[in-house]
């Protein structure tokens, strides 16, 4: 279906006698807002089934001169940003309301509008809520501020944070760099997506947490800070990296920032022995430094285990298809990619006959790193069936072993 907008210049007057009382009428609202510049953004909510996608929040906004829905789509342990020419965009609405999501909110500068369906999708309840005439100005001020794309976006690392100037991210005025740019936005998409997992699986408040190849330490930095100002707990952070001079540098800064229980030890993952651990991070540990890393969490019970995986030699040097699936890797982009999908895969699988639930999610765009997944570890209940699992996919494969398997050999779930 074609959207088209109604015409009229006194849009509060369309507002003020709208009487639709379908999903029709709901998205004619919601192009009639746009095309009088009212409108300000859009809610998604109440998912018909259940899954990892909670809500789509859509606004306004300008790139290069020109006007665009931006849609932000909130799973479970990430957020996923995607822009949309206003008719792409309107016909994906469509698409979502009584299907995908059973209740949508427009806000407008003079307008609440809703809609809401039963459980199955079906008889939809429209309802607006006037804006007050001595509203407008609040309201339109709202929508102003969703129209700039670079609006300043509130994070939970504040750029006025001095350990950032101290890393080369911020200027001494507390503004972000412009060559630090996604580095800063990785570090805040980073610090969400532990926020969305400890806000399920609580830290005690003396946490002791491992982070493995922790590098120049941007990510232990800001994972300290979130820790201490806004969750107010006192964890003892350890970064371990093998090049002094960085570990040297980082104890510094930690230092300078009066981070005290913040440490950086110069030691390699394999030498790590801990008894207990709260949470294990392992970002771009390479091929099988993160089996290392998985292990030594599963090992030490950890609450929590999160690592990015980098490289996948391991598992791709073992490939030998005899089956349907060899004339497509026979290919090596096709082969690279798939021993990365069962490398990951595997480790998941293993996690979860060790006690654990597992998610597997892009961590960042692929624009700033193809290397962008991430396994995420919550301890919970064996999965012993997983063993059998993993048996069959390697005789599929041709696969004699996986690295994690032969150092979780004599761990006990």
């Amino acid at each position: 279906m074609k959207i088209s907008a109604i015409s009229g210049n006194n849009d509060y007057d369309f507002y003020k006698n709208m009487k639709g009382k379908t999903n029709i009428d709901f998205l004619e609202n919601i192009s009639q807002s746009i095309d009088n510049k009212a409108f300000v953004k859009l809610t998604l909510s109440k998912p018909k089934y259940q899954g990892d996608l909670k809500n789509i929040y859509a606004r306004l906004v300008l790139i290069k001169n020109q006007s665009k829905i931006s849609f932000t789509f909130r799973y479970q342990t990430r957020d996923e940003v995607k822009n949309m020419e206003i008719a792409e965009a309107l016909q994906f609405i469509e698409t979502q309301i009584g299907t995908t999501f059973l209740n949508a909110v427009l806000f407008s500068t003079y307008s609440e509008t809703t809609i809401l369906f039963n459980k199955k999708g079906e008889n939809p309840q429209f309802s607006s809520k006037i804006i007050k005439d001595n509203d407008l100005s609040r309201g339109t001020r709202e929508g102003v501020k969703t129209i700039a794309h670079d609006n300043e976006k509130q994070r939970l690392i504040s750029p006025k944070s001095l350990y950032l100037n101290d890393l080369g991210i911020t200027s001494k005025e507390g503004i972000v760099k412009n060559d630090a740019q996604h580095k800063y936005r990785q570090i805040n998409k980073y610090v969400e997506i532990i926020e969305s997992l400890i806000k399920e699986n609580p830290l005690p408040k003396d946490a002791i947490i491992a982070d493995f190849g922790s590098g120049k330490g941007y990510l232990t930095f800001a994972l300290y800070d979130y820790l201490i100002s806004n969750l107010n707990l006192t964890p003892s952070v350890f970064g371990f990296e093998l090049r002094e001079n960085l570990v040297q540098l980082c104890n510094d800064i930690a230092h300078k920032n009066e981070f005290k229980q913040l440490k950086f030890i110069a030691q390699d993952i394999n030498d790590f022995e801990e008894k207990h651990l709260d949470m294990l991070i392992a970002l771009h540990a390479c091929d099988i430094a993160t089996d290392i890393a998985i292990a030594k969490g599963i090992k030490a019970q950890a609450k929590i285990i999160v690592v990015a995986p980098c490289c996948h030699k391991q598992i791709r040097k073992q490939l030998a298809v005899k089956n349907e699936m060899q004339p497509i890797l026979r290919h090596g982009i096709m082969e690279e990619r798939q021993a990365e999908i069962l490398t990951d895969g595997i480790r998941a699988l293993l996690l979860e006959a060790h006690g654990y639930k597992t998610k597997v999610f892009e961590f960042i765009s692929t624009e700033h790193t193809p290397k962008n997944v991430m396994i995420v570890g919550v301890k919970n209940k064996a999965k012993k069936e997983a063993f059998a699992q993993i048996e069959r996919i390697k005789t599929h494969y041709g696969i004699t072993y996986h690295h994690l398997e032969t150092l979780l050999e004599n761990n006990s779930a």
